[in-house]
């Protein structure tokens, strides 16, 4: 069961360091889209995020605090929902391009923090295994 936890572990979070690379590589062309959604410092935002999908699916792969990589990664993409794909606002040419955007970060959000949950839990002492880790989870949440 380890590998197929591992290899879950991996689906999930793989586009996260690409995805990573190419905001912290290419974050010039990327700080205009920004701007245009009104993100404060597009730029350092677009690199900040980056940074953090980096290492947060790095985390989440080599099981180096997943728990937390998880969580994090949960986090950035509910607030990128919520800020660059509001297809409540978006004209009717983009709403439904924006609105499958929007789900996309939402339902990847769900799946990060599933692997949170799984990670930090803990019965009778015992945390659940993840599959194949470099450390133990850094939260623990009694059962």
């Amino acid at each position: 069961m380890d590998i197929v936890l591992l290899v879950a572990r991996i689906l999930v979070a793989a586009m996260f360091i690409p995805s990573g690379i190419n905001h912290l590589t290419k974050a010039d062309a990327m700080a205009g889209y920004a701007q245009f959604k009104k993100v404060p410092a597009p730029k350092q935002s677009v690199q900040l995020s980056g940074l953090i999908m980096l290492l947060g699916g790095l985390s989440v792969i080599l099981g180096v605090y997943a728990d937390l990589g998880a969580v994090v990664l949960a986090a950035l993409l509910v607030v990128m929902a919520v800020k660059m794909h509001d297809f409540w606002a978006a004209d009717a040419a983009s709403k439904q391009t924006e609105m499958i955007g929007f789900l996309k970060n939402i339902s990847m959000a769900g799946g990060l923090l599933f692997i949170f949950a799984i990670a930090a839990i803990t019965v009778n002492g015992e945390a659940i295994n993840i599959g194949w880790t470099l450390t133990d989870s850094l939260f623990s949440i009694a059962n």
